[in-house]
Parts: C-alpha cells; sequence; structure tokens
C-alpha cells in the first residue's frame, strides 16, 4: 500500500467518524493533468457536521499520518469545504451544493469507489 492510499484510507475512517455519508473515492491518477491523484468526496447533513468532518480528517492524518494539508478552503461557510493534501484532495459538501457542483461527473473518466455509509 503506498503512503498516498494509506491517506485515502486514514481520511476515510475521518469522514466515518463524524457519521459523513455517500463517500466517493475518485481516482485521478491516469488522467493526464488532473490536479491530484485522489479526490475523497463526502457531504454532512448541516453546517456543523461539514464543519466536524473537515476538522476530524485534519485531526485523523495529523495524528496518525504526521500529515498536514496545504491548505483549507470553505470553513466559515461550510457548505463546501476543500481539503489539500497535494495528492489527495477532499470535498466535505452539504447534499444540495454537492448536487450542484456534481464532480463525480465532471471526472467521469476516474475510477469511482464509494463507500457503504455506516449508520
Amino acid at each position: 500500500m503506498t503512503e498516498t492510499t494509506t491517506l485515502v484510507k486514514t481520511i476515510t475512517k475521518g469522514i466515518q467518524d463524524k457519521k459523513g455519508k455517500d463517500i466517493v473515492i475518485a481516482d485521478l491518477s491516469h488522467i493526464d493533468g488532473a490536479i491530484a491523484n485522489y479526490f475523497v468526496i463526502c457531504q454532512g447533513s448541516s453546517p456543523n457536521q461539514v464543519e466536524a468532518i473537515a476538522e476530524a480528517v485534519a485531526g485523523a492524518c495529523r495524528e496518525e499520518m504526521s500529515e498536514k494539508p496545504v491548505g483549507v478552503n470553505g470553513l466559515g461557510n461550510n457548505q463546501w469545504i476543500a481539503i489539500d493534501f497535494v495528492d489527495v484532495l477532499v470535498h466535505i459538501f452539504q447534499p444540495d451544493t454537492r448536487e450542484f457542483y456534481n464532480l463525480e461527473e465532471l471526472w467521469e473518466d476516474a475510477k469511482l469507489t464509494k463507500i457503504p455509509n455506516i449508520d
């Protein structure tokens, strides 16, 4: 397992710890010109949950892998928070915003892996 795939698993665990839903991992590694190797996309049902998921992802990556994001955008409005780990971009949406931007369709050439929700 590469460091990048371990990072994706750690991010997924952070999302699940805060009950993030509908997680999709988009593998962009074979797409020329892609801005990252992976997107991890999920959603929270409220602004507070979106922020809590972002904090959990950052905390899990820091504690388990000594990884810190190079950038975080969207904190404060909490409709869409993007966390940049260079090789992996994490997108945490509220449902309406996720539907509007539809990143899964935008990167339709990517291999998509859907992670089952944990209740």
